[in-house]
């Protein structure tokens, strides 16, 4: 987890270690889970960053990933040959926490912390465009693709939008005097949930920027958040260590709520067929859990899988052969095959 904040720990945490949990989050509660429990296979434990690794991300479908941490490296690997050895992409100054590829274009946007934005042509492999922003870390990048906009959540409290076009900075907002740490789109609705370390979350109009929603409820910060496939509920998670699903077409009121992790969850991310979401966190585990009950399915850990052996950072379905990509501060990434 990124150095930048002191973790804390959930002093009333409870490990769900069972096939099931007692919460069904996404739908009736007394609906048990359609869904087989699913296994997991590690297939490769990918080594050559030099420290934490703090992201990973890529396209649905595509065989090519990447990753970035604190060591300024940022790589390339293969999904189907994750045996091979990762190619570097880019070597930065600073630490690296979020990345972003746009595959129409061929190029990956990565936040530089203190610096800004800069984006690799991976077809040139060189920089093709340098952005300053104010100097603060750079948590989280969304792309509007109808907008052809770029969503910046920084350190300082500023959501930066940038134009895809030319990655200028298009306006600066300051929605907070804590850090902005996760940013997720609702497409059709045309809103964008911010989450941030003040514990909450906003939802901004992607037009105008307003906010017109301010949905208050986690104890801690908000480290992650995404929109069901379904684009019926929002989850976020953080540093409380719960999982909270709110229902948009309700004004955003609180729809569940559950302690699904011991410590601080990093990430969480849908499955590309949307059966399936993944957490992980400070606590050394991934956990998969049924989208449409909310169940909990199964746990990977050190001890039943050969798990990460610190915390767990991010999360990336690729789309291919059932896989799943996972990072961690013990500098590795692991890449699991979820099957049934």
């Amino acid at each position: 987890m990124p150095e930048v904040e002191q973790e804390y720990l959930a002093n009333n945490g409870a490990y769900l270690c069972g096939a099931v949990s007692a919460y069904h989050l996404l739908s009736d509660p007394t609906a048990l889970s359609s869904l087989p429990r699913p296994q997991v296979h590690k297939l490769a434990t990918l080594t050559g960053h030099r420290d934490c690794v703090y992201a990973v991300a890529g396209t649905i479908g595509q065989d090519v990933f990447y990753s970035a941490g604190a060591d300024g490296m940022v790589a390339a690997w293969s999904v189907e040959k994750p045996e091979h050895d990762g190619e570097l992409v880019a070597k930065v100054d600073n630490s690296v926490y979020a990345l972003l590829h746009l595959p129409e274009r061929n190029l990956l946007v990565l936040g530089h912390n203190f610096q800004g934005i800069q984006v690799i042509d991976l077809v040139e492999k060189k920089l093709a465009y340098a952005t300053a922003l104010p100097s603060a870390p750079v948590f989280d990048l969304v792309h509007a693709p109808a907008q052809q906009r770029l969503y910046v959540a920084l350190g300082d409290g500023t959501l930066a939008v940038l134009r895809t076009s030319d990655f200028k900075v298009e306006t600066l907002v300051r929605l907070s005097d804590k850090s902005l740490r996760c940013l997720t789109l609702h497409e059709e609705r045309g809103e964008l949930a911010v989450g941030g370390s003040d514990w909450q979350v906003r939802v901004l109009d992607t037009h105008s920027l307003e906010v017109k929603y301010v949905i208050k409820g986690a104890t801690n910060s908000v480290f992650t958040a995404a929109y069901s496939p379904d684009g019926r509920y929002l989850l976020t998670a953080g540093r409380d260590a719960h999982l909270r699903i709110w229902d948009v077409a309700a004004g955003y009121q609180e729809h569940r709520s559950i302690i699904a992790h011991m410590f601080t969850i990093n990430h969480l991310a849908f499955s590309p067929d949307g059966k399936l979401f993944a957490t992980c966190s400070m606590d050394k585990s991934i956990k998969l859990w049924d989208a449409a009950s909310g169940d909990l399915l199964r746990v990977v850990d050190r001890a039943r899988h050969a798990g990460h052996g610190t915390s767990v950072n991010k999360l990336f379905w690729p789309g291919r052969q059932n896989r799943l990509v996972s990072c961690s501060d013990d500098r590795s990434l692991a890449v699991w095959e979820i099957y049934s």
